[in-house]
């Protein structure tokens, strides 16, 4: 092996570390699932980012969370499928491509179809190239050999066969919905084609006459040419001012319609008169609600913003020109009695700039409730879908029963064709994977699917189905867990679900793991308006990837949400400097230990044996932790044992056999020292990759990767108690001794008289054992220990359990401050008993509470009790 002091370099430098190892790994292709074989297969699937730009500190999280998972598990001997891809984001991606196309002067109609969707798989490829870039700094062990796309060919044929099978089984059906619409083009408007922008407009108030007579009912519009359309007046069923009214008629003016007065709960009655007009063929929310009260739609439009028949004697005028005569006529009837200014949002067409139109038109439908029920039924099986945490499982099923249809077709070019063709002369319909044969008499529905259609598909469709020989869907498919934040579990963790169930009959995954959102310091979401993003790449290019990684998977418990802040990345980074040190430190004193050469069979120090307890301790609870998901519990559980177990006490203890002159001792030390360090760089590993495979390759070890190294398995018959206890009563005496030098200004290098007085044989004994290391960490130039000692005159103290520490000090201390010092802790002893006290004389706690914990609440009386009694003591001492 190489001499590690000059293979090492001094100084931690994350830039160099990190740049090396990602191309070592995809080169050597660690990360890449073998397919086959013995071993039990375990997948993730990553929420494919949308091809839209670069990616934001929650990717980074979703997708460091999904790499600890995927580590983690490649480690424990599944054959690991992580399987990358990405979005085409139909919406999205299409506004940045017209964009683009914009600030050149022209629009996608100047290109044509074909033309615009060769920029569009451009845009597409220099983004996939920015997104491959990212995953690479952030070290994601994906396999990128099945790197998948939502509009490729494999995506595109699953897309097909689910819209056919499912328009076969009358799942999916044409029917009328609300879209945008530009009068002036005469063509329909996705949401990213609609400016808004605010208009100073009006309120129009109006009286709709009772039919019985009785009276009216007030109603106001800033539309007031779409009140032709009208066919019901809405009102809170709980608003008591209207409750005689529901079920009854009122009369539509100029028109004459008798419209019925109904309740739904969508009304505010605090808004104006607590009664609104519904249009529902002219307002998306009126239609939602005329779906719901099975209301007739009335069109009072052509599709160039003139008035139609339904319009009566207002037919062919101009929808605003209508607009200006029907105030009138309605203010001559009396029926409009109050006009207020109103400023409002309005919606204009990007392309023309005309007011956009909310325009009944026909759309395709997914029929929702068959494909929920299944979804709904799963829940109640022992093989559902498990939601961590539990509580976003409530959230899942009150949308599902709640449901409705789904409108799946957008006014786009960039996504799936809508698999459908018209006849151009009989008007019939064929949906089908191709075209018609006598293709020249069929037309393509313009139309393109729901990204989300196709995003539904994912875990499976990703596996080569709908070729359910394919070896991946059979060997890889259901996935383990879904990574996702809680904002989409509509949008696409329901959709994967009841698709994934219709298709295939399995849930496209065991469990779901839900995040929430990354947040500034103050708890605001991040967004380019209060300009408090933060770019991921940007932290990686101050503090590297590991530091980002740590923090964003310690930074928060599941489902909640996790706010940045950068002196938190610091202090990662500020970690990884001290694993760096400390493991160069062991390095430059393994002097070319070998793998082979690693022996824990030879006699072992108190210290050798407590760490390498605290190891298997470790590892128990890391690999417990890493399978319910718990990672902010790893992280601190790791940084704890590395820092405090590793750092600060084991490797200070192991300089005493180093620096010493016994040559087996020195090799056991050694042994341990690597034995733990690797152990300790394959747990963090999953967490922080880069530092830990450049510390493992410089480490005694076998494998080419520490990616592909075995986890670690706790072994029993290095669990020592005794040495545990040993070293923790050794622990509490050398933090007492330096706690008392800091308190009394005494600088370590000193030499002191340390007397310690033992409780019992046994903790003599234990002292005894552990003589050489108070000797080196407490420096005294006198060291007595005894069971039956008196207190020296002028001296400090220190009580502990089992232990009491004298140390003369005469000339050092004063007198009157020592024994402030120990009032101080008797106060803080009285409160501990009467908390401890308390606790203890409560029925409740005695007898609800688990034995255990009863038990040590006793026990910390008994020492509380005892330790104030030492303390009591030693203060009527001194002041006598």
């Amino acid at each position: 092996m190489a001499n590690q002091e000059t293979a090492m370099p001094t100084k931690y430098d994350p830039k160099d570390t990190e740049a090396k190892w990602y191309p070592f790994w995809t080169d050597g292709e660690f990360f890449n699932a073998e397919g086959k074989g013995d071993k039990e297969p375990y997948t993730i699937v990553i929420p494919p980012p949308n091809v839209t730009g670069r990616l934001h500190l929650g990717h980074a999280w979703d997708t460091t969370l999904q790499d600890i998972i995927s580590r983690a598990k490649r480690m424990q001997g599944y054959d690991m499928l992580w399987l990358p891809g990405m979005d085409h984001a139909g919406i999205a991606t299409q506004a940045k491509v017209e964009g683009k196309l914009k600030e050149e002067g022209k629009s996608r109609y100047d290109l044509g179809r074909e033309k615009f969707l060769e920029k569009s798989w451009e845009w597409k490829e220099e983004y996939a190239d920015f997104i491959r870039q990212q995953w690479a700094k952030l070290g994601l062990s994906l396999d990128y050999s099945r790197e998948r796309f939502t509009l490729d060919d494999g995506l595109s044929k699953a897309v097909r066969e689910v819209f056919v099978t499912l328009y076969n089984k009358g799942l999916i059906y044409r029917g009328e919905y609300i879209i945008n619409w530009d009068p002036a083009t005469q063509t329909a408007l996705s949401d990213i084609e609609v400016e808004y922008k605010d208009v100073q407009g009006h309120f129009y108030h109006m009286k709709y006459p009772l039919k019985d007579g009785s009276g009216h009912i007030e109603v106001a519009t800033t539309r007031p040419e779409t009140m032709l359309g009208d066919t019901a007046v809405a009102v809170h069923p709980d608003d008591e001012r209207y409750q005689h009214l529901i079920g009854k008629k009122a009369v539509l003016p100029i028109i004459g319609r008798e419209i019925e007065i109904i309740a739904d709960d969508y009304v505010d009655m605090e808004f104006g008169s607590g009664a609104v007009k519904i249009t529902p063929a002219h307002d998306p929310n009126d239609f939602e609600m005329g779906n719901r009260h099975e209301l007739e739609r009335v069109l009072v439009m052509d599709e160039g913003g003139k008035m139609n028949e339904n319009a009566e004697k207002y037919q062919g005028m101009e929808r605003f020109e209508c607009r200006k005569q029907l105030v009138k006529d309605l203010q001559e009837e009396g029926v409009l009695f109050h006009i207020e200014e109103h400023m409002h949002s309005v919606g204009h067409s990007e392309r023309s700039g005309a007011v956009v139109e909310p325009y009944l038109s026909t759309q395709w439908f997914v029929k929702m409730k068959p494909l929920a029920e299944q979804a709904i039924a799963l829940q109640k099986q022992e093989g559902k879908v498990n939601f961590v945490p539990d509580r976003f499982e409530k959230t899942y099923l009150h949308w599902l029963e709640n449901i409705r249809d789904w409108c799946i077709s957008r006014q786009l070019w960039w996504g799936h064709r809508v698999p459908a063709w018209y006849h151009k002369e009989t008007g019939e319909i064929y949906v089908g994977h191709d075209t018609p044969n006598d293709a020249e008499n069929w037309e393509q529905d313009e139309d393109v699917l729901d990204t989300w259609f196709s995003s539904a598909l994912w875990p499976f469709s990703t596996m080569g189905w709908p070729d359910t020989n394919s070896s991946d869907f059979q060997r890889f498919y259901p996935t383990n867990v879904l990574v996702t934040g809680y904002d989409i579990i509509f949008f696409w963790v329901s959709r994967m679900i009841f698709q994934g169930l219709e298709f295939t009959g399995k849930r496209p995954f065991n469990d779901v793991l839900i995040h929430g959102l990354v947040r500034d310091a103050e708890g605001r979401k991040m967004s380019k308006s209060l300009g408090n993003g933060v770019d991921p790449m940007d932290v990686i290019e101050k503090y590297g990837a590991d530091a980002l990684r740590f923090f964003l998977a310690t930074g928060t418990t599941p489902g909640n949400d996790l706010r940045f802040h950068w002196e938190k990345v610091e202090a990662n980074w500020n970690f990884a400097n001290k694993i760096w040190n400390a493991s160069r430190f062991a390095l430059m004193n393994m002097d070319g230990l070998t793998y082979e050469e690693i022996n824990l069979d030879g006699e072992k120090t108190i210290a050798d044996r407590w760490i390498l307890t605290r190891l298997q301790e470790t590892i128990q609870d890391v690999t417990r932790l890493m399978d319910s998901y718990e990672f902010g519990e790893v992280g601190r559980l790791l940084y704890n044992f590395i820092w405090d177990d590793v750092c600060d006490w084991y490797i200070e203890m192991a300089k005493l056999p180093l620096y010493g002159e016994d040559e087996d001792a020195k090799q056991t030390t050694r042994s341990v020292l690597a034995y733990v360090l690797d152990h300790t760089m394959r747990l963090l590993h999953p967490i922080m990759p880069f530092i830990t495979e450049e510390i493992w390759q410089h480490l005694p070890h076998s494998g080419e990767s520490i990616t592909t190294a075995a986890w670690p398995k706790a072994n029993e018959a290095y669990i020592d108690n005794d040495a545990v206890k040993d070293m923790e009563l050794l622990k509490s005496v050398i933090r007492s001794v330096r706690n008392t030098r800091a308190e009394m200004n005494v600088a370590p290098s000193k030499p002191i008289d340390l007397q310690i007085n033992a409780a019992h044989q046994s903790v003599l004994a234990q002292l005894e054992r552990g003589r050489d290391y108070l000797e080196r960490f407490c420096n005294p130039e006198n060291l007595t220990v005894k069971t039956d000692l008196d207190a020296p005159e002028k001296s400090v103290s220190q009580v502990l359990t089992g232990a009491t520490l004298y140390m003369p000090l005469a000339g050092l201390i004063d007198l009157d401050e020592e024994i402030a010092r120990l009032q101080k802790e008797q106060e803080k002893l009285d409160k501990e008993v009467e908390r401890v006290q308390k606790k203890l004389a409560n029925e409740g706690f005695v007898k609800k509470a688990p034995a255990h914990v009863v038990d040590e609440e006793k026990q910390k009386e008994k020492d509380y009790l005892e330790k104030r009694e030492k303390v009591t003591a030693r203060i009527q001492e001194l002041k006598a």
